[in-house]
């Protein structure tokens, strides 16, 4: 005989039926949903740690900024003077007076670039490389250049002189545009106050009227007090937290009795300096010509920095044209 399940039995098993199956799509609404949400913060993560999207109009800041367009150097040159003060006829005068041969940077970049322009240089084709002092004030000269052949390529340290070194140059020449051409400035720097005093300058936002190369003095006083019998006896030849200041120190050796004897020792200081940094940027360019592309023009002289509201000036001592086999081609001083 069949037993018929109760009707109280057959509701409960429907219930159960009913609730198993109302779980289950709960699980299965709660799993989607999940599931998108996942999907979702993912995408948003992703999407928080990928890349900024770049303007199509910049360039990389790492990338050697090699000046492209249409531009000729004359007319950069000419546009970056545009904004600097005016030529103070006096304060000229008083500048040549204390350094015979010293032109204003704006006279400078001007000749220069037409003197590199009748050789091949242009914006587009010139790596820039400079050995200048760590001052911001050698900035300016180095700033009027950028403006004319882009980023330039940096090989000094303290009072210009060229710590980079060989494998500076070897690296800086690899960064030259293929066909291309570098133009390698360097020297040391001095200040001149309004008023005349060599060695001091003044300087944006500091009232006191500061010195100008502080590297340089610093040497020039170790150097008086090996002369003069007052320097004090240390057993530390080198200190790897400041070695180029000893650096400088040492190479400025050979140079103390031109010093001692000079009528003005501030004024002879850059000077014995460049022809100490002269010999070390010799031998360099020397030791690296190998890897010189189409061409070199190598300048050197002295800086002249001066206040804000004056133009600075350079005594250019060397202006050398070097083919692309490092063989000196010709003297380009005399363009200047």
């Amino acid at each position: 005989r069949a037993v018929l399940p109760s009707p109280s039995r057959c509701t409960v098993t429907r219930q159960r039926q009913d609730s198993s199956s109302h779980k289950s799509t709960h699980k299965l609404q709660f799993t989607m949903k999940l599931s998108l949400a996942t999907i979702s913060l993912l995408a948003s993560s992703a999407k928080a740690f990928a890349p900024a999207a770049q303007p199509l109009s910049r360039v990389s800041t790492t990338q050697i900024h090699i000046l492209a367009g249409t531009e000729t150097a004359a007319e950069r040159a000419a546009a970056n003077f545009d904004s600097k003060p005016a030529e103070n006829a006096d304060f000229d005068k008083m500048v040549k007076k204390a350094f015979p041969g010293a032109i204003s940077n704006k006279e400078l970049v001007t000749k220069a670039v037409a003197a590199l322009d009748s050789k091949g240089f242009t914006p587009a084709n010139t790596l820039l490389c400079t050995s200048l002092c760590a001052d911001e004030l050698a900035r300016i000269l180095e700033d009027d250049l950028n403006e004319v052949y882009g980023h330039n390529f940096n090989l000094g340290g303290l009072a210009g002189f060229p710590f980079a070194g060989n494998t500076g140059f070897g690296a800086m020449s690899a960064h030259v545009p293929d066909d291309g051409y570098c133009f390698l400035v360097h020297g040391p720097h001095v200040g001149i106050s309004k008023d005349g005093v060599i060695g001091k300058v003044e300087r944006s936002g500091i009232a006191l009227v500061d010195n100008c190369c502080g590297s340089a003095i610093a040497a020039s006083n170790y150097l008086k007090g090996i002369t003069d019998g007052g320097a004090k006896i240390t057993t530390k030849l080198q200190q790897f937290s400041d070695f180029q200041q000893g650096a400088v120190q040492e190479l400025i050796l050979p140079f103390g009795k031109r010093l001692a004897r000079a009528e003005d020792r501030m004024r002879e200081l850059p000077y014995a300096l460049y022809d100490s940094q002269e010999v070390l940027v010799t031998d360099i360019v020397n030791t690296g010509k190998g890897s010189i592309k189409k061409g070199l023009a190598l300048l050197g002289g002295i800086q002249i920095n001066t206040s804000p509201d004056t133009l600075d000036y350079f005594h250019p001592l060397r202006f050398d044209y070097y083919d692309e086999n490092g063989n000196f081609v010709e003297d380009l001083l005399p363009s200047l």
